[in-house]
């Protein structure tokens, strides 16, 4: 058995996943299952599927890709807006693409058309948030554009917050998005969706002030984790223990809580801050942020303390843990979403399914 590895619990997810299908079929919402966090994980996928996810969303054409190679049949929705230069591959890999620049959609437009299809988009609108999308004030005529393109058929419209922004998807803003979609309807174009939700967006699905135009969620951290970073809340009617971190203790020893010696900076760039307790025992494991965040670790003791990390180590506060620790230990963690999608994305992490 070799450490780090990641250990997921696949009954807390399929929890997870049975619990909100059912609450967005009940207002009548599509669900698209993010499973970029895991890589496209064909066996994540799977589940997703199996218990009510309608679509496999992703950001990375090659996890479509990979999924497809094992058997996923899909539908399938390429979440990041695509690069030229991968235009072919979404053609012929991808059901739904969201896109937000009218380039795009004509060269997709005239891919699909040689291929002999025509290929479903949803069109981003930025109603805040200032990533991806056309500014809410000129999204109508953009939009309308768009579905004029040979070989487009327009899915829907759709928006993105709290990812970069850390705006919080609230009334204001999804009434905002669903009268562009209303006006856009009266220009005489028709679509299916209009994709208005993710996870900081769930909790309007939860307490039925959702607007009832809003017909699409694309999902992620709360399906796979139960939580919700952009309103830093649990969901109770969701299962957390859907991973576990388990790490190595490679040294346990007594120091200083203050380095000694003048501070610069550390291995990423940043000017530590130490807060002098005295002497406390200390234990590193083996792990650091080339595999974590971090600050994204939850100790499943108590007793422990997070101190700080470098690319390989990270130190822990031990001083108050109940019990006795030695070298070879093996200490677990809870993961939050950032530091989860760095212990996926880490091939020096095993993955335990």
């Amino acid at each position: 058995m070799s450490y780090p590895r990641l250990v997921s619990n696949l009954d807390s997810i399929r929890h997870n996943v049975r619990e909100i299908s059912k609450m967005c079929h009940g207002f009548g919402i599509e669900l698209v299952g993010v499973v970029k966090v895991a890589r496209g994980e064909p066996l994540l996928a799977q589940i997703y599927l199996e218990n009510g996810v309608d679509i496999i969303g992703d950001s990375r054409i090659q996890n479509i890709k990979r999924m497809r190679q094992n058997g996923i049949k899909g539908p399938f929705m390429l979440l990041r807006i695509p690069m030229i230069s991968e235009i072919e591959d979404v053609v012929e890999n991808v059901d739904i693409v969201l896109v937000s620049e009218l380039e795009v959609a004509r060269r997709i437009g005239k891919m699909a058309a040689s291929h002999g299809k025509r290929q479903k988009i949803i069109y981003m609108v930025d109603v805040g948030d200032l990533r991806e999308g056309v500014w809410f004030t000129k999204a109508v005529d953009e939009i309308v554009e768009s579905s004029k393109i040979k070989g487009i058929d327009l899915y829907g419209i759709g928006t993105n917050l709290g990812c970069y922004g850390g705006v919080i998807p609230d009334l204001d803003n999804m009434n905002l998005l669903a009268e562009i979609g209303q006006k856009i309807r009266e220009r005489g174009v028709e679509f299916k969706v209009i994709s208005g939700g993710n996870t900081a967006a769930l909790y309007m699905v939860e307490n039925k002030t959702i607007p009832q135009s809003i017909n699409e969620y694309r999902l992620g951290e709360s399906l796979i984790l139960g939580t919700d970073t952009t309103n830093n809340i649990s969901f109770k009617f969701l299962k957390q223990d859907t991973f576990t971190l388990e790490t190595e203790i490679i040294e346990l020893k007594t120091k200083p809580s203050v380095p000694y010696g003048k501070i610069g900076r550390d291995a990423m760039g940043r000017i530590p801050v130490f807060e002098d307790l005295g002497n406390r025992l200390k234990a590193i494991i083996a792990i650091g942020e080339q595999d974590i965040d971090p600050a994204g670790l939850i100790p499943l003791d108590k007793g422990i303390k997070v101190l700080h990390a470098s690319s390989d180590h990270t130190v822990l506060d031990v001083s108050d843990f109940d019990g006795r620790l030695k070298l070879g230990d093996i200490l677990k963690f809870r993961l939050t979403y950032s530091a989860l999608l760095r212990a996926m994305t880490s091939e020096y992490v095993e993955k335990v399914w």
